[in-house]
């Protein structure tokens, strides 16, 4: 075996380790910066030299273990636990990365969450406001009936009256061609009557009016 073969071996693998420790660096920066999707590219990259590497140290293991000297061995041994450290190092970036990919979706889950929530609020909102002032015109309607409803009742009571009143009027007119001493009497209640059909009047337009109202707001 020549030592120009285990010089080669040596030469390669410092060179892969020294490509290893730069690509280690930018990988790093990547790992603590937000995450843009190159880190594929370095990963492989860095795999790929691990690989690499592994290759040369078999080498020289098979070159050590034909024959070599303790310290050539040293120098394995060196050589391997570099290779050993960086394999490490690196499992341990991608795994942080790999956590904070996680962590960086999940934010953004929950602030997709928080604005379809943001937006279902509002149209849940937009509805109650909607189902309250539906309620208050049914209240309203309600009420406008109400009155209507006792409007027509004073309406009808007063016209009962009325009819009373006038046939009371006629009968007493009979009576005062015979007993004039009741004309007193008999003008007190017909302006008692003059009254009664001035406040039907009033009754009659009042009722009217709310009709109106009443018919508007349908």
């Amino acid at each position: 075996m020549e030592a120009s073969s285990w010089d080669a071996l040596r030469k390669q693998a410092r060179r892969l380790e020294a490509q290893l420790d730069d690509q280690m660096i930018a990988y790093r920066k990547l790992v603590s910066m937000k995450s843009d999707g190159s880190e594929n590219d370095i990963e492989s990259d860095i795999e790929r030299s691990l690989k690499q590497l592994q290759q040369v140290n078999s080498q020289m293991q098979t070159w050590v273990s034909s024959g070599g000297s303790e310290v050539l061995s040293h120098t394995l041994t060196r050589h391997m636990e570099i290779l050993q450290d960086l394999t490490q190092e690196f499992y341990r970036l991608r795994s942080s990365l790999r956590v904070k990919q996680q962590h960086a979706s999940l934010l953004d889950l929950r602030d997709f969450d928080r604005a379809k929530f943001d937006v279902e609020e509002a149209s849940d909102s937009a509805d109650q406001a909607l189902l309250r002032e539906q309620a208050a015109i049914s209240r309203s309607t309600g009420q406008m009936d109400n009155v209507i409803s006792q409007a027509q009742a004073t309406l009808g009571s007063l016209m009962t009256q009325r009819s009373t009143f006038g046939g009371i009027t006629t009968k007493i007119s009979n009576v005062s061609s015979r007993l004039p001493t009741i004309n007193h009497v008999l003008s007190s209640i017909r302006r008692k009557k003059s009254m009664d059909t001035i406040i039907l009047s009033l009754v009659a337009s009042v009722c009217a009016f709310l009709i109106f109202i009443y018919w508007l707001s349908k």
